[in-house]
């Protein structure tokens, strides 16, 4: 068994080196890449390896390596193991994950042990491995009226960046109204209001541009959820020019 460790920080390299030799006595031999476009690199030459991946890494980060891994090799099990529990890491791994995959979310605070039982877990027994916390947040995204479905994170991403109601309906295929409804819906729930009274008749807000501070605010948006989306729709652009 190979397994392939893509994390930035060496003293946590030679942690999780550490880890997957202790965990996994069937591992031969394990690779380091230092960062996510090294370890694209590597996977590809190791095709056997399955892969400790840290999220937040410069020069690639973990979600936008794990992407091209998987649309390589769908079957490539991934432990990411992170600092972060924030929506927008939890939602951008659960984006890209093929139907099927065993993978794993588990933070970096976690014991040794629960470290130990995921690698078991994930790369032995081809089981899912997610932390208490990363699930409840999953589950409460998914159940939670309050919170944002899929289409209407979509769209906060889309007026992140800048795009006009009429592009975005390009972009994802909705009529225009539709776009007004979903924008309608995400105001509604990040509390976007329009106070009057204060500063005359236009209100205090501008609305798409408190829904994305709120978005910030809240950690439903980061640099990397940005990152990841803005070379989404420049290949869109590209592929869309009049």
């Amino acid at each position: 068994m190979q397994v392939l460790i893509v994390e930035d920080d060496p003293l946590h390299r030679s942690y999780l080196n550490e880890a997957v030799r202790s965990a996994l006595p069937e591992c031969d031999y394990v690779i380091e890449a230092e960062n996510g476009s090294a370890g694209e690199k590597l996977a590809r030459e190791n095709k056997a390896a399955h892969i400790v991946m840290d999220l937040q890494m410069n020069a690639r980060n973990g979600i936008e390596a794990a992407r091209t891994i998987w649309k390589e090799r769908p079957e490539t099990r991934i432990l990411f193991w992170s600092n972060y529990a924030d929506e927008a890491y939890v939602r951008g791994v659960s984006r890209i994950v093929p139907e099927g995959a065993a993978y794993g979310y588990v933070l970096k605070s976690a014991s040794d042990d629960r470290l130990k039982l995921a690698l078991r877990s994930i790369f032995i027994e081809n089981q899912c491995v997610i932390d208490r916390e990363v699930r409840g947040l999953q589950q409460r995204s998914q159940t939670n009226t309050g919170r944002l479905t899929e289409s209407e994170y979509e769209v906060l991403l889309d007026i992140a960046l800048g795009l006009t109601d009429n592009v975005i309906a390009r972009r994802r295929n909705l009529s225009l109204r539709s776009v007004q409804n979903r924008l309608q819906q995400l105001y509604a729930k990040l509390e976007v209001y329009r106070p009057y009274g204060i500063v005359g008749d236009e209100g205090t807000f501008n609305l798409r541009a408190r829904a994305v501070s709120v978005a910030i605010l809240r950690k439903l948006l980061n640099v990397s959820s940005l990152e990841r989306e803005d070379q989404e729709l420049r290949r869109w652009l590209s592929r869309h020019r009049d």
